[in-house]
């Protein structure tokens, strides 16, 4: 299974390592959070309100971040934000990556964007399958009851007090997934408080919750206004003097994490009206939660409570917060009388929060590599600082059956404790949850009940403890890798628990023609050692077929070392018209299992590292392809793996630069060809465009993918030698039929002849972004359709021009091309087909 289908492999789960524990917390890529005092004091106002709010939307970047800020901060209730998707069917701005990479990219840029406005991050198991038009669609491939129930949980569990839909239920919210999380979050208002809806999950910890009211935050978004003037409203553009920042500001440098959207927005102050639609319960008039008690009234605890912490909060020192720790160990025991589980647990680990920024209490555990490895050790230091010098005694760090004291700790003075941790050969490796099991269509597959709603893995943690005030208090703090990048400064990564030796091959695909004859080509396997390997080892490599043993030998590598293997593989070997994919497979008794996963990065500066595990197959391909020219020059847009497969094809690539993009230069090449998004991010191709159309009148071909028309990304340069534009409109299912308008036009002719049967195992969506007023030097050469919808005739035009010709086409050919779709590459080598 390949990189892009990653949840198809038999993942491995994380699980405990011998000496630690796992409880939820969060990681960040660069230094670890620290609260001002003004931070401080808002989260004591907070102490006093017991109330929350669940948003529900479809994709990272739906949610409201400002209303979220406005309600994390301003009404202190606990907010959280439920994204039906991981955004894993979208397109990438910022690099190459597609479907269940990009995913775990959105799900880590939400989770940048809560740290900054509050709120807390939840999933249902819904994959993000593309574009889709109708919540039919959407509901009918996630499948209904699953993602119904997955929402009815979260609600179970959060419990929230008002539930806001960020759409509407028909086409008003534009895309199918948006209207399809409109219904599910009215459906799941009323089955969370059915018990005789799900009825399995109150057997999980949680209780049927009945919700005061469901609200859709209306909008007004480009040609769609849902807003009217007798709808409820509330002002969200506040400033807060203790954050320093208005909710229009938070919310920007919220939204402006979603880079690989090109979602940075502009800082908003000032008045910003939010509109409410009531869908369930009684409408609100004077507030959200009208008619909700979110005092400490609704737990039957006493007044002294709200009194206590009304007293911190005016006691309270900017200049010496210490001194508001004893009242808040106070308030700890306080609350721990009360009846009410779900308070009481929410509330005193505020309070644990509290009290370590209060002190200025500091507590960390570094590992000495940012992996780890079954059958070997991790050797991690722990350090605990008494910055403050508050009254505390009785310090330690717990790692479950190793227990270490601190000396009594002196002001300000680190105190640490090291140690060598053994990993048993048995444990499973780190694996983002929703990939363990191979996923349906429309959704992953989760067997644990108590991870659905996670936004990520519970990372590697360790206890510190220490008596605080007469009472004993326990931290569990996350174990974290920390290096100093000389640019960037101090970084944290989480730590991995990965496999004693990963396998990776290339290239990314194989391509024989079905008239070669004893054409031999190599995959190339590279054994990466995690730790020594020393002993008798046997290496195959596995297709569908047939499982062939490379060696059986005694292998000897160091921690690091790899070693290369290469397989010829033989045209003559390979089945004409077929498919297949080759792995390689390490065997051996020194291992407590085959090695055959490769371990898999994904770094960005603004993101921690992600790190999963897959099968690093090559898919060989034996098809009938002819092409004809040799030579391509390619202008990248914002990220695809298109050269790759031209590459493969047969082409030799060159990557274009700006100045590589002279008349002089291009006559060179049989074809040119435009990444997606290329006239997007590109803004030096309005100088070349001369150039390149000279190029085509002199008898080139130029091949532009698909560009969008929207703010987020508008057209930078001229493309074309005639008029046409962009539109928003696309064909979603990738099994449409497909109409060949000029069945004679060499595009369909030569050098493959192309039919039906090239539109056969299509993957997301047929076309993107089509053209339309278009010029009549274009031909329009097929056509296509989505159910109930007219025939869009605009995903490939061409138009001859001199003595060559221009090619638009918003084809999928960035999706079908890396899926090895055996069509998508006929019709593409026909389309930069050399006219010379």
């Amino acid at each position: 299974m390949t990189k892009n289908n990653a949840p198809g492999f038999i993942a491995k789960q994380m699980i405990c390592l011998l000496l630690l524990i796992f409880v939820q917390a969060t990681l960040f890529a660069q230094t670890q959070k620290t609260y001002t005092s003004s931070e401080i004091l808002q989260q004591i106002k907070k102490l006093n309100v017991l109330g929350s709010v669940l948003y529900i939307a479809a994709h990272p970047d739906d949610e409201n971040t400002r209303l979220l800020a406005y309600l994390a901060n301003e009404k202190l209730v606990r907010t959280g934000y439920l994204s039906l998707t991981r955004g894993d069917g979208g397109q990438n701005l910022i690099g190459d990556e597609q479907g269940i990479d990009l995913g775990l990219i959105r799900t880590q840029e939400l989770l940048s964007a809560r740290r900054i406005d509050g709120a807390e991050q939840f999933f249902s198991r819904a994959y993000d399958f593309g574009f889709c038009k109708t919540p039919e669609e959407a509901l009918k491939t996630w499948g209904h009851d699953k993602i119904l129930s997955d929402v009815v949980w979260v609600i179970r569990k959060f419990r929230p007090d008002v539930i806001i839909a960020r759409f509407p239920e028909d086409s008003r919210a534009g895309h199918g997934h948006h209207a399809a999380s409109g219904i599910l979050a009215r459906e799941a208002f009323d089955a969370a408080a059915d018990p005789a809806k799900f009825p399995e999950q109150l057997q999980q910890g949680v209780s049927v919750w009945q919700a005061k009211r469901m609200l859709w935050n209306t909008f007004n978004f480009g040609n769609t206004n849902t807003q009217s003037e007798d709808q409820f409203k509330l002002d969200a553009g506040t400033y807060n003097p203790l954050l320093g920042k208005s909710y229009g500001e938070l919310a920007a440098l919220g939204r402006s994490q979603h880079k690989s959207q090109g979602f940075g927005v502009p800082a908003q102050r000032g008045e910003a009206i939010e509109y409410f639609v009531t869908i369930k319960g009684d409408k609100p008039v004077n507030d959200l939660l009208d008619g909700v008690d979110i005092s400490w009234k609704r737990t039957g605890a006493a007044n002294d409570i709200q009194r206590t912490i009304d007293s911190i909060y005016r006691n309270y020192s900017a200049e010496h917060p210490e001194n508001s720790v004893a009242q808040l160990v106070r308030l700890y025991k306080k609350i721990a009388t009360i009846k009410d589980g779900f308070w009481r647990e929410q509330k005193q680990n505020d309070i644990k929060k509290l009290l370590e920024y209060c002190s200025g209490l500091f507590m960390e555990a570094m590992a000495a590599s940012e992996y780890a490895v079954e059958g070997d050790s991790l050797k991690i230091n722990t350090t605990i600082n008494n910055r403050m010098g508050i009254a505390l005694s009785n310090a330690f760090v717990n790692m479950y059956d190793i227990y270490h004291g601190f000396d009594a700790l002196k002001k300000n003075i680190n105190a640490s404790f090291g140690l060598s941790v053994y990993i048993r050969p048995d444990q499973k490796v780190s694996q983002p949850y929703w990939l363990e099991n191979k996923m349906d269509k429309g959704s992953f597959n989760i067997t644990d009940q108590q991870q659905i709603g996670k936004a990520e893995n519970d990372p590697l943690n360790i206890v510190f403890g220490a008596t605080i005030d007469g009472e004993n208090f326990k931290f569990i703090k996350p174990i974290r890798y920390k290096y100093t990048d000389p640019v960037k400064g101090e970084i944290y990564q989480p730590v991995q628990l990965i496999y004693p030796v990963n396998i990776n091959s290339a290239p990314s695909m194989l391509i024989f023609k079905n008239d070669d004859v004893n054409v031999e080509r190599n995959i190339h396997f590279t054994l990466q050692a995690n730790m020594p390997v020393n002993g008798q080892v046997q290496f195959k490599y596995n297709n569908n077929s047939k499982s062939v043993t490379v060696f059986d030998s005694v292998l000897h590598m160091n921690r690091g070392e790899r070693k290369f293997v290469d397989v010829a593989i033989n045209s003559d070997a390979i089945a004409k018209n077929s498919k297949d994919f080759y792995g390689g497979k390490l065997s051996s008794r020194i291992f407590h299992q085959d090695q055959f996963y490769s371990l898999h990065k994904i770094n960005y500066d603004h993101i921690p590292e992600i790190n999963y595990n897959y099968y690093d197959q090559v898919p060989v391909l034996k098809i009938d392809l002819k092409i004809a020219g040799s030579l391509v020059g390619y202008i990248a847009g914002a990220g695809d793996k298109v050269p790759q497969a031209l590459e493969q094809m047969g082409y030799k690539v060159v990557m274009l630069k700006p100045a590589d993009c002279t008349v002089a230069n291009l006559k060179q090449f049989d074809a040119v060809v435009t990444g997606v998004r290329a006239y997007n991010i590109n803004e030096w191709l309005s100088n070349s465009y001369d150039a390149l159309m000279q190029y085509v009148k002199d008898g080139g071909v130029l091949l532009t993918q698909y560009n969008t028309s929207n703010t987020i990304g508008p057209v930078k340069a001229k493309m074309s030698p005639y008029p046409f534009n962009i539109s928003r409109s696309r064909v979603t299912n990738e099994d449409a039929t497909v109409n060949f308008l000029l069945p004679g036009h060499p595009a369909l002719n030569y050098p493959n002849k192309i039919t039906q049967k090239d539109f056969e195992g299509w993957v997301q969506e047929r076309s993107i972004y089509n053209a339309e007023n278009i010029d009549g030097n274009f031909q329009r050469i097929l056509s296509m359709k989505d159910p109930n919808e007219n025939e869009q005739d605009g995903s490939l035009i061409i138009a001859n021009y001199g003595k060559g010709r221009f090619v638009y086409t918003g084809l999928v050919f960035f999706r079908e091309l890396p899926a090895a779709v055996p069509g998508a590459y006929r019709l593409f080598a026909n389309l930069i087909a050399a006219t010379k």
